[in-house]
């Protein structure tokens, strides 16, 4: 991919996640996230979060974006961005978003956006150090009786 082509869709990847905000569902706390996946074919997905009455069912936006791309068949992450409206300080997704985005790819880029679609690019090894991923499950074990 061309530098330039590069630029486009990361600008195109930010504003996914920007725009999609809009359409959170946060009732409670009044928390709106919006992300948008960067799939290896140049496609993107995105999602916002919903929250639940019963809190432990709310779904955050990076989760319902991780869902969108493999619902359309894809599996192969290359990037996301998450934004939500705080101001002054950029902000990464929770553990458990974490934890979901490393089954795909734990080298993904992570561009965590302001409101004013400024952003800090991370990858998700150094946001989620010593992941437990598919690879794990593949380890030498000590065997049991």
């Amino acid at each position: 991919m061309e530098v330039s082509t590069l630029d486009e869709k990361l600008r195109e990847l930010v504003e996914a996640a920007v725009a999609v905000k809009v359409n959170a569902y946060c009732p409670y706390s009044n928390f709106r996230v919006g992300a948008a996946i960067l799939c290896a074919d140049g496609s993107i997905y995105s999602g916002c979060n919903v929250e639940n009455a019963s809190y432990g069912l709310t779904v955050c936006a990076e989760r319902v974006a991780v869902t969108n791309a493999v619902t359309h068949g894809r599996r192969d992450i290359q990037a996301v961005a998450v934004s939500c409206d705080i101001k002054g300080d950029f902000k990464g997704p929770c553990g458990v978003c974490r934890q979901v985005l490393a089954e795909f790819n734990l080298d993904m880029d992570m561009y965590l956006t302001k409101p004013d679609m400024t952003y800090r690019k991370v990858t998700l090894r150094e946001l989620l150090p010593m992941a437990f991923t598919p690879k794990t499950l593949e380890e030498e074990r000590i065997l049991t009786e």
